[in-house]
């Protein structure tokens, strides 16, 4: 059985400065997947690169063993969430019109949504007499649980994650670090998460790949990197998360 997807060679350069170099990578079905790194290492552009917002220089993207173009980007996004720092809400919108945009671009049944939605909320501890609320009027933690119901609402089969906790305080941090686990194990989720945080990546990861200098220098469970590390940046970067328990 072939992987979730697939990359092939990828690579991208923003001229002289090269983001990410020749790549390849597999993640599989049903697993969660961190990508690591300092900053400017090339895991958001690796992202990016996956959903189809900036197109490879080199090389392809495979999904379901179907490559992605310019030609089915958009059909291919329909099958991926995407949750990004701090959310990206629309402001203009109350948190029932974020989560529900693209169901009702769709034309799906206003009983299907509403159904949806309250699963959805259930899932993500959302409350649901918050749904007719403007971003402005949530915190922090609910507008990235508001985000993750709109990524989730088209029961994507892959999710993807560039730094969703980031700009949040450490109690609320650990709470949505909680219920991600909780849902990633509940839906089988295929997912793949970008994070600086090597304590947040070894709790919510199958799989740790860690980036540097547009490369994957090694992928793993925390405890290999830790244990059998594949260089000494390995090393440095694990001693340098002094905090990480793992």
């Amino acid at each position: 059985m072939h992987p979730l997807l697939q990359l092939r060679g990828v690579s991208k350069s923003f001229g002289r400065a090269v983001a990410l170099a020749p790549t390849d990578l597999d993640i599989r079905a049903g697993l969660t997947t961190a990508l690591i790194g300092p900053s400017g290492c090339g895991k958001s552009t690796l992202l990016r690169l996956i959903i189809a917002l900036l197109p490879p220089d080199r090389g392809e993207v495979i999904f379901d063993g179907k490559p992605v173009t310019a030609e089915n980007a958009q059909q291919f996004r329909r099958r991926v969430g995407y949750v990004i720092q701090e959310g990206g809400l629309f402001p203009h919108l109350t948190a029932r019109a974020n989560v529900l945009l693209m169901s009702r671009h769709l034309r799906r049944s206003p009983q299907e949504m509403e159904r949806r939605l309250q699963e959805l909320c259930a899932l993500s501890q959302f409350p649901e007499d918050a749904l007719d609320r403007y971003p402005t009027e949530l915190s922090g933690g609910q507008r990235q649980r508001v985000s993750l119901m709109r990524a989730l609402m088209l029961s994507p089969e892959m999710l993807l994650l560039d730094e969703p906790l980031g700009a949040l305080d450490p109690l609320v941090r650990s709470a949505l670090q909680r219920d991600l686990k909780e849902i990633f194990s509940h839906l089988k989720q295929t997912a793949i998460l970008v994070t600086h945080d090597m304590g947040e990546a070894a709790y919510l990861a199958d799989e740790i790949v860690l980036m540097n200098e547009g490369r994957i220098v090694q992928r793993g469970s925390a405890s290999e990197l830790r244990d059998h590390p594949a260089s000494d940046f390995v090393t440095e970067f694990i001693n340098a998360q002094r905090s990480a328990k793992f």
